[in-house]
């Protein structure tokens, strides 16, 4: 363990007084994970009790991070999954699970990574459980969310957003057509 630490810990990272003074500690570590927000709601019940329906489900997320000062940052995944028969809301939950994380010795590109990515795997098993238990105590069928690739979500919107700032670029150089 000891030979663990000199080096870093798991990341391999060095730390140790042979690491130099040129290079720098890298820091990752869970503070704190919470509920920040909760909501549930069944707009149609008891009603919905006493149909048969065939459930739609439909899931948003969103991502988030605030600085906190001193390599502190707060991300928080919200989850809000609305689960519906036609026209009709069954129920509705949302979550905003958070996480206190600090990140010493990370570019600020590294730390966006992180907050987009890592961050989110470690809180979304905690939101998955939290939907599921909500679900089941409100007298409905276990919701089980499928394993999201946060990474994926990450470079599907790295490549939006360059595309998007390739398509200004271009808007900006167009020659503006002539008038007669």
């Amino acid at each position: 363990m000891a030979d663990e630490q000199s080096k870093g810990g798991p990341a391999g990272v060095a730390a140790g007084p042979a690491a130099g003074a040129a290079e720098q500690t890298q820091r990752f570590e869970i503070q704190k994970i919470y509920v920040k927000n909760l909501s549930f709601e069944t707009p149609n019940s008891p009603q919905v009790f006493r149909e048969q329906w065939q459930p739609s489900v439909h899931l948003d997320l969103a991502n988030a991070a605030q600085d906190l000062g001193d390599d502190l940052y707060e991300v928080t995944l919200t989850i809000t999954t609305t689960v519906s028969a036609g026209e009709k809301t069954i129920y509705l939950v949302e979550v905003q699970q958070s996480g206190i994380f600090l990140m010493t010795g990370f570019s600020q590109e590294e730390r966006g990574r992180a907050a987009a990515t890592v961050c989110p795997n470690i809180l979304f098993p905690f939101a998955r459980e939290l939907v599921s238990d909500l679900a089941t105590r409100a007298g409905f069928p276990q919701m089980l969310l499928a394993p999201m690739n946060f990474e994926s979500l990450y470079l599907q919107a790295q490549q939006q957003a360059a595309a998007k700032q390739a398509q200004q670029a271009d808007g900006d150089s167009d020659p503006q057509p002539a008038t007669h």
